[in-house]
């Protein structure tokens, strides 16, 4: 019977304890992906040459359990999106877009205040990659891997449940070869195929809200 008790006690604690933090926001990834670089820079970008860190748009929505004041369970789904074009002969455009999906398990460490905490997170997830490139015709491919995440955020109240969000995150994504029912994108100057391969860094505003 005490042990029931008990047993009961714990569980109340911990759910009197748990909350959900969600959350949304906007940033920008400086991204190094020599492969993505390369092929571009010396196959279409004649003076418009790509530099070793790229920027792009990244959406992020997250959401976390908190186990207890210190510690933290989460899942994040990141977008980036990013694009290049440039003249191609005679009054043609290359294209070239691609968007990666990246959720990621995450786990916190929290320091909590009077109207703020701070989040340090590691994460790990998969990876998918939807690139299309046109030269005359249209031509899309894919590709998937995995993903680490390091991660650190601040939020400071701005009312009872509301916080404002900032934050920053290194990035190591292994994604690999693009491909198109097994024809891939080839460098004529390496001789070798397109990956998407990349480590980045981001930093990111926004929003959360605490249940």
């Amino acid at each position: 019977m005490m042990k029931k008790i008990f047993l009961l006690i714990l569980v109340t604690k911990t759910i009197t304890l748990a909350q959900i933090d969600v959350s949304a926001s906007m940033g920008l990834d400086f991204k190094y992906a020599s492969s993505y670089r390369d092929y571009i820079n010396t196959s279409f970008a004649m003076s418009n040459q790509l530099p070793s860190f790229k920027s792009a748009v990244t959406f992020n929505a997250t959401a976390d359990y908190k186990l207890d004041e210190n510690y933290a369970i989460g899942i994040e789904h990141s977008i980036l999106i990013d694009s290049y074009n440039a003249q191609f002969g005679v009054g043609g455009v290359y294209e070239l877009a691609y968007e990666i999906q990246r959720p990621t398990l995450i786990g916190y460490y929290i320091i909590p205040g009077a109207g703020y905490q701070f989040k340090f997170g590691v994460g790990l997830g998969l990876r998918f990659v939807s690139l299309s490139e046109r030269i005359l015709t249209e031509i899309n491919y894919k590709s998937s891997g995995y993903g680490f995440l390091l991660k650190a955020e601040g939020n400071t109240l701005l009312s009872q449940n509301f916080y404002a969000l900032i934050g920053g995150n290194l990035r190591i994504d292994k994604i690999g070869d693009v491909e198109n029912n097994g024809k891939f994108i080839v460098n004529r100057n390496t001789k070798e195929n397109l990956n998407m391969n990349s480590i980045s860094f981001g930093i990111y505003l926004g929003i959360t809200y605490t249940f």
